[in-house]
């Protein structure tokens, strides 16, 4: 889905959209009603979705999209969404779509990490000006560098696989299991259930959560990482891509409206774009999830939905614009080489002033990428 004011947002597709979670919402109520029928609680019916816009139009009165689902679809069957209440389907809803954002983002953490280690291996031996607080400090490399965004990479992925699998929600009206005890003849009933729908949704089986947001918060400040990670390649990108230093150059930099052969570099542009507004939608989420009360909130509830959308939307655009970064990115070895030859008297100061001799003056840059390597190969067992 493209979206003009965030440009690059085809790059999700159908990932998390109007569309998509309609058709989530409706699977989490087909699984619930498969599970009925399965217990002989129900009559078994394949439900269709009803038109986006419809439901969508009928939210509002009742507060959320899952009332005028539920109208539309026990037309199909009077026993669609019996002993489920509408943070269940919501909820469980939002973590399929969630789900499928983070194997995207994980998928293109993949792509990075192996064009990074490539950059590592092939620039390990090439010499460049070490910069600190803008100015020149002391002579690095530049596989010394992608190591560092590596690691960046590397640590942000691990943070992701570290989150707690995203579970279904299905707890009833105030998270007791009471209508689906009634349902099932007692607890036991209510809780197989739980599992043969959570089941067939892919998911684990976890205590109602509706007025519990880590699960959702963890996952924020997880894709926030990813942002962080990317954006400061991106501003290493920028910056070296800069005419007067132009070590570094996007594969295919972007035009002007006016300035006709200008080649800006429009993917670090856009990275740092999301490494700046993704924080404060992870933000938002912890500030609802502090707002919570009672069996379910009043406000801080509905302002997960479209936050975690955008957060994860935007994260899966942004994974794909780092993906193609790294992999196209153009370094121009020789100049880097070229000006750290230049501003040799400034980058060895300190070697000289520790009685150091001529040559290169790198300390344990190479022992350094080599662990970047590691590193990342213990997450990536296939990284060359």
């Amino acid at each position: 889905m493209a979206d003009l004011l965030w440009p690059g947002g085809e790059r999700a597709g159908d990932i998390f959209t109007d569309a998509a979670f309609l058709a989530a919402m409706v699977r989490v109520e087909q699984a619930w009603l498969d599970a009925l029928a399965g217990a002989g609680l129900a009559a078994p019916v394949s439900l269709v979705a009803p038109d986006a816009d419809v439901v969508a139009a009928g939210a509002e009165s009742g507060g959320n999209p899952v009332i005028p689902l539920v109208s539309a679809l026990r037309r199909q069957s009077r026993d669609v969404h019996r002993g489920l209440t509408s943070q269940d389907v919501l909820d469980t809803a939002l973590v399929l779509c969630l789900r499928d954002a983070v194997r995207a983002v994980e998928g293109a953490l993949s792509r990075q990490a192996a064009a990074l280690a490539g950059l590592v291996r092939a620039h390990r031996g090439t010499v460049m000006a070490g910069r600190t607080l803008t100015q020149y400090a002391v002579p690095i490399t530049f596989g010394l560098k992608a190591a560092t965004w590596l690691n960046g990479v590397t640590a942000a992925a691990d943070r992701l696989t570290r989150c707690a699998p995203l579970p279904a929600q299905l707890g009833g009206a105030a998270g007791t299991l009471a209508a689906p005890d009634a349902l099932a003849d007692g607890p036991d009933g209510a809780l197989r259930l739980v599992e043969d729908t959570a089941g067939r949704l892919g998911l684990p089986v976890s205590a109602p959560w509706h007025t519990e947001r880590s699960v959702l918060t963890e996952h924020a400040d997880a894709l926030v990482a990813c942002a962080d990670a990317w954006g400061r390649i991106a501003g290493d990108v920028a910056l070296l891509s800069r005419p007067e230093l132009g070590e570094l150059r996007e594969a295919d930099g972007g035009g002007s409206s006016t300035m006709p052969g200008k080649s800006n570099p429009v993917l670090s542009v856009l990275l740092r774009r999301h490494a700046l507004a993704a924080p404060g939608l992870a933000a938002t989420l912890h500030t609802a999830a502090g707002c919570y009360v009672d069996e379910r909130p009043d406000g801080a509830w509905h302002a997960e939905w479209d936050t975690l959308r955008l957060l994860a939307r935007r994260t899966v655009v942004a994974a794909s614009q780092a993906a193609a970064l790294v992999e196209g990115l153009v370094v121009d070895a020789d100049r880097m080489t070229a000006r750290a030859g230049q501003a040799a008297s400034q980058l060895t100061a300190e070697q000289r002033s520790m009685g150091g001799g001529q040559g290169p003056y790198l300390g344990a840059a190479d022992a350094l990428t080599d662990a970047a390597l590691r590193r990342a190969r213990r997450l990536w067992k296939d990284l060359p």
